[in-house]
């Protein structure tokens, strides 16, 4: 059997393959208007045409959708009176002080949203009732605007849900239909309705690139990772593609907290580059998982990995604003044209033509060689700003650099310092394409003293797609005072969210014996509006484990009564066994291949081969450590040694001693 992990980027298609020989990866261009093209080269590639394969697939297809406002023609339809909802949203301003800030075009155009009997009050009970009148209305008022999607959200649909069923099934056969009850069962109409208008949106998409993919790889079992790090069945994807938006990203955080724990880092700050954003997260033990996640600048309630996404990459393209200074990102060069350097036509300078005007790429190992960078069309993107700025080539690409570096260690500052985390205690995890050139630099602007290069960084995503276990994450709002709950109530209410999962993993061939279980609620003191999770065991003892979540976490506890606001259940089958052994290593240690030259660094570099590094072996920089699919840029002051494991460890100052976590 055949393991295919597959990372889907604005870039480049990343795949991990695991078979009997060992493992093996690759890397090929993305195809955005067509993703299942670059993936379907990628597997010709690799020599797997009509192998029995099982696939787990990180795919972009709903995110860049989302981000480039190029969903589906899509109907949202509410209750009498909230046809404005998705517009007014939470009236928070972007800038706080901004009182004027421009008007932004709202989530679904008003002659879009319909409205409808149906009605419930707070505690489930029927205020306005639900008439075939109203239902022979929309039918027709649907059928007139012909959208290819339909978002339904009645208020307190999550009490019950069988107004929501009736409209659904009132609706045009050809059209998708996400209902609230189903998508997001919780409270806050707001919230709930962005997230059943983004999963109209984006279905039907998600839903045609995975039936052409699963038509084109017959011969494969196709699993997608959610973003809540949980692979689901493709055949159930398209249903829930909102929670696919953090797929890619999911995948790396699995990944890198598996290959960190074996080189005994647990206190992680992963840092993932790719060609067209970098995705921020702090690790300790499992990833966590957020309700509050934002997509484009729309709140994304569904559970996801928590993490901080910026538009700053390597194919980030620079530019002069309206004052002369120079910005980068988050407009990206993608693939194609890509950067200048790649010589298929872009023009624009961006990060990656930075990187190798100031020598930190290799012209000729580029995608393991396939690939030979052009020094001179970076050099001549580069131009335009470097004239503007009276600067040389190569300072512009300094500066390009330098900018694009304090994008993203602000990006790791919103994840640690803005939440009270000293970051000097923790190493720095870098991964993704572009990573490696980055990670001293970060670590320096953060005045951390250790970083981890994992093996296999340029691809690590991919990785994860094959560490991930299958799963769900379920949730429903219940909002009440926890005195009103027995031991029973909370148990029969878990039960039915525990049963549906399971109902969903058994569909999956998962063995009811294989699905472990965890049960929590989420509770606040009355009147708050932020809820805390702690571990269901009975309401006295989660009521105290609140009180002292709260003390730690805000420095003080109430002597309130508690609201119950949300019961969640994850369920979780383990991923497949798979032994992903660390990649051999000669028993000498590795001389050079070449020296370098590097812009600033008089006596230029050595290039070593990451593949040629014996376990142990120690380096110092400045030095190029490169692979087929990503290099390592070590900077002046900084050491680096190879592991047994295979992941690279950096140290700024005094060397890493061999035995040292993270």
């Amino acid at each position: 059997m055949n393991f295919v992990g597959i990372d889907t980027g604005g870039t480049f298609t990343d795949f991990v393959c695991l078979t009997e020989a060992g493992l093996r990866i690759h890397k090929v261009l993305s195809t955005p208007r067509a993703p299942e093209q670059a993936i379907l080269r990628g597997i010709a590639e690799l020599g797997l045409d009509g192998a029995e394969l099982i696939i787990v697939h990180g795919s972009t297809v709903a995110t860049n959708a989302v981000l480039e406002g190029k969903g589906v023609r899509t109907v949202f339809i509410t209750n009498h009176g909230l046809r404005d909802l998705l517009t007014i949203g939470r009236q928070a301003r972007r800038a706080l002080y901004d009182l004027q800030p421009p008007p932004e075009p709202p989530p679904v155009a008003r002659e879009l949203c319909l409205e409808t009997g149906g009605r419930l009050g707070a505690r489930g009970e029927v205020v306005t009732p639900l008439s075939a009148a109203d239902l022979a209305e929309l039918r027709a008022a649907v059928h007139s605007l012909a959208p290819r999607a339909v978002a339904i959200n009645l208020l307190f649909s999550l009490l019950d849900e069988s107004f929501e069923r009736e409209v659904a099934a009132a609706m045009p056969a050809d059209v998708f239909v996400a209902r609230s009850s189903a998508v997001l069962p919780e409270y806050k109409e707001y919230e709930r309705g962005i997230a059943t208008w983004l999963n109209a949106s984006v279905g039907p998409l998600v839903e045609d690139y995975l039936a052409r993919l699963t038509h084109a790889l017959r011969s494969a079992h196709i699993s997608v990772m959610q973003s809540s790090g949980d692979t689901i069945a493709a055949a159930q994807a398209g249903a829930q593609a909102v929670r696919m938006l953090l797929s890619g990203p999911a995948g790396g955080l699995a990944a890198v907290r598996r290959l960190g724990a074996d080189s005994g880092c647990h206190h992680l700050l992963s840092f993932d580059m790719g060609g067209t954003s970098t995705d921020v997260a702090l690790i300790e033990g499992e990833p966590r998982l957020s309700g509050e996640g934002r997509i484009g600048g729309y709140p994304v309630a569904v559970p996801m990995v928590d993490m901080h996404t910026i538009g700053a990459g390597g194919g980030s393209i620079a530019c002069l604003d309206d004052g002369g200074l120079v910005r980068v990102g988050p407009a990206s060069a993608g693939a194609d044209p890509g950067p200048a350097c790649y010589g298929r036509g872009g023009l624009a300078p961006t990060v990656t033509d930075a990187n190798l005007v100031l020598g930190r790429l290799p012209l000729d190992g580029f995608l393991g060689g396939r690939m030979r960078l052009d020094r001179a069309a970076a050099a001549q993107a580069l131009a335009g700003i470097a004239a503007s700025l009276g600067l040389s080539a190569e300072d512009a690409a300094m500066g390009i650099v330098r900018i694009a570096n304090e994008h993203m260690a602000q990006a790791l500052r919103v994840i640690s310092v803005q939440r009270g985390i000293d970051p000097r205690g923790y190493t720095l995890a870098s991964f993704g394409g572009a990573g490696g050139l980055h990670v001293c630099a970060l670590a320096e602007a953060l005045d951390i003293t250790r970083a981890l290069v994992p093996v296999h960084a340029g691809v690590l995503s991919a990785l994860g797609m094959l560490v991930a276990p299958r799963g769900r994450q379920l949730s429903r709002s219940v909002a009440r005072p926890l005195r009103e709950f027995s031991a029973a109530d909370i148990e029969h209410g878990l039960g039915g969210l525990i049963a549906r999962g399971r109902a969903e993993l058994f569909e999956e061939r998962v063995s009811e014996r294989d699905i472990s279980v965890t049960r929590t609620l989420d509770l606040r003191y009355q009147g708050q509006s932020h809820s805390l999770n702690v571990e269901w065991e009975d309401p006295a003892r989660c009521a105290a484990a609140f009180h002292e979540l709260h003390r730690r976490r805000y420095g003080h506890a109430l002597e309130q009564p508690l609201e119950l606001v949300n019961l969640r259940v994850g369920l979780r089958a383990p991923a497949p066994d798979l032994r992903i052994a660390p990649p051999p290593a000669p028993d000498r240690p590795a001389a050079p291949r070449a020296r370098t030259d590097l812009y600033g660094i008089a006596a230029g570099a050595a290039v070593y081969a990451r593949a040629e590094l014996a376990c142990g072996q120690r380096i110092e920089g400045p030095a190029l450590i490169t692979e087929p699919v990503a290099t390592t840029y070590l900077a002046p002051g900084w050491s680096c040694r190879r592991d047994d494991t295979g992941n690279l460890r950096l140290t700024r100052g005094a060397p890493d001693p061999v035995t040292a976590g993270g």
